[in-house]
C-alpha cells in the first residue's frame, strides 16, 4: 500500500497527506507500462516497413531527444513538484491554466473509452486460442451445404475470422447493424478488470504494473529466439535494418517519428503529472526521464526486430507459394524448372525467366514486395500475426503468449491513461471527499456506456475515427503546457525547481529544448495537421462483404461533425478556464475602488459598532492564501506553488 510523506507544516498539509509508491521501482515500471503500449507491436514496426526499414530509427531518436525528453520531463517535474494532479497543477503555475488540466482529462476519457474495445478484442482472441486448433485456421461450412463458406474463399481465412467472425462488419460507418454480443461480454470482462485495478488507486494498481510491465518483455524474448528460428526471419531483419537512406529526404517520414515519439510517451494525457506527484519531492527525476526514454527506444527497437523475424517468415512462405503457380506455367517454355524444388530455384533466375515470358497470367512474384507490403495497426495484431501462428507448431501456444502479451500491454496503458482522469477528477475540491472506489466505478461505468457503440457492426470504424480525431488536441495542450512553464513560469524558476528536487541544474540542452526546440516542432506538427486535415477528405477503411476485401470509402458529411467535435472537445476546458480567469480579473479592476489591506470606516452607528469591536478576532484568524504567479521570471527562492502571499495586515482608516 501507499506510503504517506511526513510532514508538520500547516501550508504543506495537503501534499503530505497525498499517497507515495511503495518503492522507486513500483513508480518506474507503472510509468514504463504506461509509456510502452500496443503502439511499440503494432505502430512502431509499420512506421519503420513505411519510412525506409531502419533508416526509421534515426528520425525516431531525433525527435525523442528534441520533444520526447524534454516534455517527459517538464510533465514528471511539474507533479513532483506540486504533487497535485493535472487539473490542481497547472492553476498553480498560472490561474489563467485551470482548464488546462480538465483539457487532458476529456482526451483521457475519450481514448479510454475505445481502448478498452481493443482489449476486449485480445480477450477474445485469447479465449478462442484455448483449443487444440484455431479457430481461424480454416474456412467454416454452410450447414445446409456443407461447402465453404464463399466469402471467406474469397478472402482468406484470418480475414473472414477477424471481420465477420470477431467483428460482424457491417459494409459502412453508418450500418450500425446488430449488437455483437461476442464482444460486449468481453467489453464488460475488460472494464470489470480495469476497474478492480484501478480502485484503490495505486495502491491497487501498483501491484498490478509489476506484471504488466514485465512480462511483455518476457513474451517478446520467447518470441525473438523462435522467430529467428523460422525459415525467412533473417531475410525480415535484414530488410528491416537495411536503411533506404532516401526516404529521410521526406517531410512526412520525420512527421511520423515526431507522432511516434510523442504519443509513445503518452505526453499530455495528465498522466505523466499524475504518476509524478507520488514520487518522493527529492526524487532524481532527470534520471527517471533517461530510464525511461532508452527503455522506451530499446522497447520499439526490440519489438519491431521480434516482429519483422515473424514477417519475414510469413512473406517468404507467401512468396513461395506465388513462386509455385508462377513456376508451373513457366514450366511449359523454360523446361530447367522440371524436378525442381522452389526453394532451389533462386529468384534471379526466376525474375528472368518470368521477363521473357512476359505472360499476364504470371503474378510476378517479389520477396521485397512481400515485405514492403505495409500492415499496421489492428490488421499486424489480429490478420497478419494471426496467420502466422496457423503455420507454425503448437500454433495455440504461441498465440496465448501473443495475445496474453497484447492483454498485458493494453491494460499497462489503460491504466496510465485513466489514472490521468480519475486523479483529476479526484482533486476537484467537490469531489475530494468522495471515496475513491465509487469514483472509478462512476467513470468506468460512464466508459462502458459509450464503448457499447464500438460492439456494435460498425464498431471498428467508430473506433478509428475516435482514434484519429479524439487525441488531436493533445500536441496543443503539451505546447500550451510548454510554454506557458517556460514563458508564464519562467525556464529559470522551472531550472531552479528542477535543481532543488535533483541536486543537479538542467544543462544547456533542457534549457534550448524547452524554450526552442520543442516549441517549433510541435507548432509545426499542428500546422501540418491542420493543413492535411482540411486538404484531404478523411477516409476510412471498410469491409465489403460482396467484394470480400477491404475498400476505402469517405468519412458521411454528419460523421466529421462528431470527428470535430472529438478534435475541439479537450481545447474547450481551456478557453474556459482562461475565460472565467479574465472575467474575474476585469470585476476585480472594476471594483477596486479603494486601496488594498485597508478597512474604510465610512460611518460609526450602533450597526456597526460590534463588527468594528469584533475586526481583532477576524484578523487573528487570517484569511486563506492565495497562490499565484505574477512574474514570468521570478528569481525568488519559493519554488513552484509553494510560494504564499504574506498576510496583509489590515488597518483602520477613518475618512473625513
Amino acid at each position: 500500500m501507499g506510503k504517506q510523506d511526513d510532514g508538520s507544516d500547516e501550508e504543506n498539509s495537503t501534499q503530505d497527506e497525498r499517497m507515495t509508491w511503495d518503492s522507486p521501482i513500483q513508480f518506474f515500471f507503472t510509468v514504463l507500462g504506461f509509456c510502452v503500449g500496443l503502439g511499440n507491436i503494432w505502430r512502431f514496426p509499420y512506421f519503420c516497413q513505411k519510412n525506409g526499414g531502419g533508416a526509421f530509427v534515426i528520425p525516431f531518436v531525433v525527435m525523442l531527444v528534441i520533444v520526447g525528453m524534454p516534455l517527459l520531463l517538464l510533465e514528471l517535474g511539474l507533479g513532483q513538484k506540486l504533487r497535485l494532479g493535472a487539473a490542481a497543477a497547472w492553476p498553480k503555475v498560472h490561474p489563467g491554466l485551470s482548464g488546462v488540466g480538465y483539457g487532458s482529462s476529456v482526451v483521457a476519457m475519450i481514448v479510454g473509452c475505445y481502448y478498452n474495445v481493443i482489449i476486449a478484442w485480445c480477450l477474445f482472441y485469447l479465449w478462442s486460442s484455448f483449443t487444440s486448433e484455431l479457430p481461424w485456421s480454416k474456412c467454416p461450412h454452410i450447414y445446409e451445404t456443407g461447402e465453404n463458406v464463399t466469402e471467406c474463399m474469397m478472402s482468406s481465412e484470418t480475414q473472414y475470422f477477424w471481420f465477420r467472425t470477431t467483428l460482424e462488419s457491417s459494409n459502412s460507418i453508418e450500418s450500425f447493424d446488430v449488437l455483437n454480443w461476442k464482444i460486449l461480454i468481453c467489453l464488460t470482462l475488460a472494464w470489470i478488470l480495469v476497474y478492480l485495478i484501478l480502485m484503490k488507486g495505486i495502491a491497487s494498481s501498483g501491484k498490478v504494473v509489476y506484471f504488466t510491465a514485465l512480462f511483455p518483455y518476457m513474451v517478446l524474448t520467447i518470441f525473438f529466439f523462435r522467430g529467428i528460428t523460422l525459415k525467412g526471419a533473417l531475410t525480415g531483419l535484414q530488410h528491416m535494418f537495411t536503411p533506404k537512406m532516401e526516404m529521410l529526404l521526406k517531410p512526412t517520414v520525420w512527421l511520423d517519428a515526431a507522432n511516434q515519439v510523442f504519443y509513445s510517451f503518452g505526453l499530455a494525457f495528465g498522466s505523466i503529472i499524475s504518476f509524478g506527484s507520488y514520487n518522493n519531492p527529492k526524487k532524481n527525476c532527470v534520471r527517471d526521464v533517461l530510464m525511461i526514454s532508452t527503455a522506451n527506444l530499446f522497447t520499439a527497437v526490440y519489438a519491431c526486430a521480434v516482429i519483422f523475424s515473424i514477417l519475414g517468415f510469413k512473406a517468404l512462405h507467401l512468396f513461395t507459394n506465388c513462386m509455385e503457380h508462377d513456376v508451373g506455367i513457366l514450366k511449359e517454355q523454360f523446361p530447367e524448372f522440371n524436378d525442381r524444388k522452389i526453394e532451389d530455384i533462386p529468384e534471379d533466375e526466376y525474375l528472368l525467366a518470368v521477363n521473357k515470358m512476359n505472360s499476364s497470367d504470371l503474378h510476378n512474384c517479389s520477396m521485397a514486395k512481400e515485405l514492403d507490403s505495409a500492415a499496421g495497426g489492428t490488421g499486424l495484431a489480429f490478420i497478419v500475426m494471426a496467420e502466422v501462428f496457423v503455420q507454425i507448431p503448437l500454433a495455440p501456444l504461441w498465440s496465448i503468449l501473443f495475445f496474453l502479451m497484447l492483454l498485458s500491454l493494453g491494460l499497462g496503458s489503460q491504466i496510465g491513461i485513466l489514472e490521468g482522469a480519475i486523479s483529476t477528477l479526484f482533486d476537484h475540491p467537490r469531489l475530494k471527499y468522495v471515496k475513491k472506489p465509487l469514483l472509478v466505478g462512476i467513470v468506468s461505468l460512464t466508459s462502458y456506456t459509450v464503448g457499447i457503440l464500438f460492439c456494435t457492426g460498425s464498431g471498428e470504424y467508430w473506433l478509428t475515427l475516435f482514434d484519429a480525431f479524439g487525441a488531436t488536441g493533445l500536441t496543443f495542450i503539451a505546447l500550451v503546457e510548454l510554454l506557458c512553464v517556460m514563458y508564464v513560469y519562467g525556464h529559470k524558476q522551472f531550472t531552479k525547481d528542477i535543481e532543488e528536487m535533483t541536486g543537479h541544474r538542467p544543462g544547456i540542452y533542457w534549457q534550448v529544448m524547452w524554450r526552442f526546440g520543442s516549441p517549433l516542432l510541435m507548432c509545426t506538427i499542428i500546422v501540418s495537421s491542420i493543413y492535411s486535415m482540411f486538404t484531404k477528405h478523411p477516409t476510412y477503411t471498410s469491409w465489403n462483404q460482396d467484394q470480400a476485401a477491404n475498400v476505402e470509402l469517405e468519412y458521411p458529411v454528419w460523421t466529421l461533425f462528431v470527428a470535430g467535435l472529438l478534435a475541439v472537445a479537450s481545447l474547450i476546458p481551456i478557453l474556459i478556464g482562461l475565460g472565467m480567469w479574465m472575467a474575474r480579473g476585469c470585476r476585480q479592476e472594476k471594483f477596486g475602488e479603494y486601496e488594498p489591506g485597508f478597512f474604510h470606516r465610512v460611518d460609526t452607528a450602533a450597526s456597526t459598532r460590534p463588527m468594528l469591536d469584533s475586526f481583532d478576532v477576524f484578523h487573528e484568524k487570517g484569511m486563506e492564501d492565495n497562490v499565484s504567479r505574477i512574474s514570468s521570471d521570478s528569481e525568488s527562492d519559493a519554488g513552484l506553488c509553494t510560494q504564499q502571499t504574506k498576510q496583509k495586515n489590515f488597518k483602520l482608516e477613518v475618512l473625513e
